[in-house]
């Protein structure tokens, strides 16, 4: 309330005609330990801060939220930004404390509650506009004093979250440029691991970004929230990451030293890709490498490599490491033979449906219902493209002794193609 409507504002409240912030005045002194007793009692996160803290400064607060209350009852006015300045601050150290909000709002909530107690009490039946005044200023109180302390809270939460970014963003930055990475971890607060698992993800599209009427980047940021959230909740380190809609780059914590990664170990990782790709309801094609942190920036480098071989391999989606592409990753290398091996698909150069169906079925293992699955045609469009392939080549993909030379021909094609492996 202004200065300019004070005159209109309603007259102070009375119970039995004596003004009710004289009586909850009078009651301060008892009231604000029966406060802090109930705080200690019944929220946890308050019982557990140090004694000397909720002797002064907690106990400050309550005794200062009883007497903007009866500020309220006695002007008729809500708290000004003085008074919710100091809420404000007093949140934001809560805040950085690590006092969970839902507790802070809480703590306020009591205090309140313990005031219109004091007061509501001695009501007398011919108070009644009275006490429907006090209910309002009650309210009106609360809504104010719980929209500055979240605000104070958040605000904090905002800066300090802000900070921890920029750290873990510098952590990673330091691990993939090479060195050591240890005071950009002491920077971030963070342990370095035995090891992290270098993730290079490939993410499929989510069905609602294929949905007409859809907005397809709001599915994709949802779709990548609900990774980054997986992430976080299955593992029990800082994972670190940079992602988008479509893939990135994340390093996991793990307490296996990369010399001894093993088959467990790899199917443990598997299971995580899996879990990943049904909980953001997108394909992921995933490659994957152990090292030590001092060994990120090269385990980054192949991770890029294997995930660019398996994709021009026409793999499908699943977790692939060095192990499950080694053929086609070696054939890959620049070498005297690749321009020979590569210029074995030339025929096929005007026909990039018989290219893709050869890629195909070679990486379904022979198996031409599964190939034409993948390719979305009938399984007889397969053995006539694969035919059509073999009179232009001269080599059968249903034939043993071919099948070698076509791997190689075809990842010579694509290094030559792409003029080495992408890392990006």
């Amino acid at each position: 309330m202004t200065a300019s409507n004070a005159a209109e504002r309603d007259p102070a409240p009375q119970f039995g005609g004596i003004p009710v912030h004289k009586r909850l005045l009078d009651a301060a002194a008892a009231l604000a330990p029966a406060v802090m007793a109930q705080l200690v009692e019944q929220l946890p996160p308050y019982g557990a801060l140090p004694s000397e803290q909720l002797r002064g400064e907690i106990t400050q607060a309550v005794d200062r939220g009883i007497r903007t209350f009866v500020e309220v009852l006695r002007t008729g006015e809500l708290p000004g930004e003085a008074a919710l300045a100091k809420i404000r601050e007093s949140s934001a150290r809560r805040a950085d404390e690590g006092v969970p909000l839902e507790a802070v709002v809480g703590a306020y909530h009591f205090g309140a509650e313990r005031c219109g107690a004091q007061v509501l009490s001695a009501a007398e039946p011919g108070d009644l506009s009275d006490l429907l005044l006090v209910q309002r200023q009650l309210l009106g109180y609360l809504r104010l004093v719980s929209c500055a302390v979240a605000a104070g809270y958040v605000q904090e939460r905002q800066a300090a979250l802000g900070d921890e970014q920029v750290a873990r963003q510098s952590l990673l930055s330091r691990l993939l440029e090479g060195g050591d990475p240890q005071a950009a971890a002491d920077r971030a607060g963070i342990r370095l691991p035995p090891c992290y698992l270098v993730l290079r993800i490939t993410m499929g599209q989510h069905p609602d970004e294929l949905r007409p009427g859809v907005n397809h980047s709001v599915a994709a940021r949802r779709k990548l929230r609900r990774l980054r959230d997986e992430l976080q909740r299955q593992t029990p380190g800082v994972p670190l990451s940079v992602l988008s809609g479509d893939g990135g780059l994340v390093l996991i914590p793990y307490e296996t030293p990369a010399a001894d990664f093993g088959r467990a170990d790899r199917d443990r990782l598997s299971r995580l890709v899996e879990e990943l790709g049904r909980i953001c309801g997108a394909e992921l094609l995933v490659a994957a490498a152990a090292a030590a942190p001092d060994g990120v920036a090269d385990a980054a480098r192949l991770v890029g490599e294997i995930r660019e071989v398996a994709r021009a391999s026409g793999r499908g989606p699943g977790l692939y490491l060095l192990d499950d592409v080694l053929l086609e990753y070696q054939l890959s290398r620049p070498s005297p033979a690749s321009s020979a091996l590569a210029a074995l698909l030339d025929p096929l150069a005007a026909r990039p449906e018989l290219l893709d169906t050869l890629r195909t079925f070679l990486a379904c293992g022979i198996d031409r219902r599964q190939a034409a699955a993948r390719l979305q045609v009938h399984p007889n469009t397969v053995d006539y493209r694969l035919r059509s392939a073999t009179k232009l080549t001269g080599l059968d993909a249903a034939r043993g002794a071919d099948q070698l030379t076509l791997r190689a021909a075809l990842a010579a094609h694509d290094a030559v193609r792409h003029g080495g492996p992408d890392i990006g």
